[in-house]
């Protein structure tokens, strides 16, 4: 049974959406509260994509816009002050800077840290930091029971999910080649000290933000081989740019919402043939339709959904997750200079070819292709089917019933209070989820300016959730005294 006497709230994944869910319910906090966090892998904070030691990693957002607080909009730029480097940068060009990813590792330490030391206990919240591997969940009396992979566990009253991106997906042969030492699965575990002479070949599978990360290393590095990079679409991501204001775009008697994905793919092309025409950048019409995204994506039906992901969405993943100017520039002239070479095909397999790795492709017309590497780097991005999750602890929630797909099987089914959606049908009444977990809902929901919104409404929502004049009593509500509470994503 959990301690009825100080709420007890257990989060799953010390990324970015578990490490600010965090630090605004000791924000948000007045009464009594206790948070365990629970991480794995990279240190609280970073995560994956904060986690990186490279300092060539650049974030991929002007630090104008990465304010883990989305009520502090200017708060990472007053940090970077902070910092002797950033100390003496004129303000304007201190706000559209690229800052390297592993200091904003470093931000988002600083923030739970505080937290978590803090001598000020006016919210009365006690932050946990537990390295340690979640396994599993379950119900137990008016809470949840948390196990972790050394065999202990802990109860608490509510759990948030917020486990993140996911390794790429398995490339079909791959297991063949799980220890051969020219293939590499998971591209975000160091790598760079088993480059092959640069007489031979890299081939890295994908085109996307991971592939370009793996390029940019191995400039840094002065690398001297070919890297030959391959995708479907054979697309590199695009350059931030600074734009002029599109006054004409979002048209003001349009709902994105009703139109429908052909209604919607019609008028935006119709806008970017018009910026095409005038000689400025048509992504522009992505970005000022990113504050509708989400709600758009909900409108959808699943089968315009499905829709969007076969014909879309690599097309929009490229013009919408861009990288930093200097970045692209680096990649550019890569390709300039052949050190970088695109080939626009799928993947259809890999094997062993003595000391080297085989790729098998098919290109659009079908004809059969194949590349050699002494080295081979899975870049194609998180794996994003959810019922073929590699999580032991998201597996077992979806055999023991306690969570299930979302319609387009990219993330876990949650309400729009962020609780999570049992098996059979009903809402959770001490599980929710955040993050990626929420792809398939809302689309947008991988990256800081959605997260932190979403970390600051969780945190809101757990916390109104406390049963304040219950635990006055000494007592928790049943099951059915619960209120559901209604809350827009």
């Amino acid at each position: 049974m959990t301690d009825s006497r100080i709420h007890h709230i257990a989060i799953i994944g010390g990324g970015f959406s578990g490490t600010m869910t965090a630090v605004n319910l000791a924000r948000l906090s007045d009464c009594p509260l206790r948070v365990t966090l629970v991480n794995s892998g990279y240190p609280a904070g970073r995560g994956i994509a904060y986690g990186t030691r490279r300092p060539e990693h650049l974030l991929n957002v002007a630090a104008r816009n990465m304010s883990a607080l989305p009520d502090h909009p200017n708060h990472f730029v007053e940090w970077l002050r902070t910092r002797t480097e950033y100390a003496t940068v004129a303000d304007a060009e201190l706000r559209e800077t690229f800052v390297p990813r592993c200091l904003y590792g470093d931000y988002l330490r600083s923030l739970i840290l505080h937290c978590t030391r803090s001598i000020d206990r006016r919210t009365r919240a006690e932050i946990e930091l537990l390295e340690a591997e979640a396994v599993d969940l379950g119900p137990e009396g008016d809470g949840v029971q948390v196990f972790l992979s050394d065999g202990r566990s802990f109860a608490a009253h509510k759990a948030l999910l917020a486990t993140g991106n996911e390794p790429p997906a398995a490339i079909p042969g791959c297991d063949a080649v799980a220890t051969h030492p020219g293939w590499c699965a998971n591209p975000w575990v160091g790598w760079e000290n088993r480059l092959p002479p640069p007489g031979e070949n890299i081939v890295l599978l994908g085109t996307g933000l991971t592939a370009v990360d793996a390029i940019i290393t191995l400039l840094a590095l002065d690398w001297r081989g070919t890297v030959f990079a391959v995708s479907r679409n054979g697309l590199l991501p695009q350059s931030h740019f600074k734009g002029v204001d599109d006054p004409d775009f979002p048209p003001a008697h349009v709902d994105f919402a009703e139109l429908g994905l052909k209604g919607l793919a019609r008028l935006i092309g119709e806008h970017c043939e018009r910026l095409r025409r005038l000689g400025a950048n048509p992504a522009m019409v992505v970005d000022k339709l990113r504050p509708h995204t989400q709600r758009v994506w909900q409108a959808f039906s699943d089968t315009e959904r499905r829709e969007f992901v076969a014909q879309h969405a690599a097309r929009w993943n490229v013009i919408r997750h861009r990288i930093a100017p200097t970045i692209h520039r680096q990649v550019a002239a890569a390709v300039e200079q052949r050190r970088l070479q695109v080939t626009r095909a799928g993947v259809v397999g890999v094997h062993a070819r003595g000391s080297r790795i085989g790729i098998e492709l098919r290109g659009g017309d079908g004809a059969i292709s194949h590349l050699e590497a002494a080295l081979a780097i899975n870049c194609t991005g998180p794996h994003t089917r959810f019922s073929a999750t590699g999580s032991r602890l998201l597996q077992n929630l979806l055999r023991r019933g306690l969570a299930q797909p979302d319609a387009m099987d990219m993330g876990v089914r949650v309400g729009p209070d962020f609780a999570v959606v049992h098996g059979n049908g009903h809402r959770s009444r001490f599980l929710f989820a955040i993050g990626p977990l929420l792809r398939g809902t809302l689309w947008e929901s991988v990256a800081v300016p959605e997260l932190r919104g979403q970390a600051l409404r969780v945190a809101q929502t757990l916390l109104d959730e406390m049963p304040l004049a219950a635990a006055k009593a000494g007592r928790w509500p049943a099951p059915e005294e619960e209120a559901v509470i209604e809350f827009s994503i």
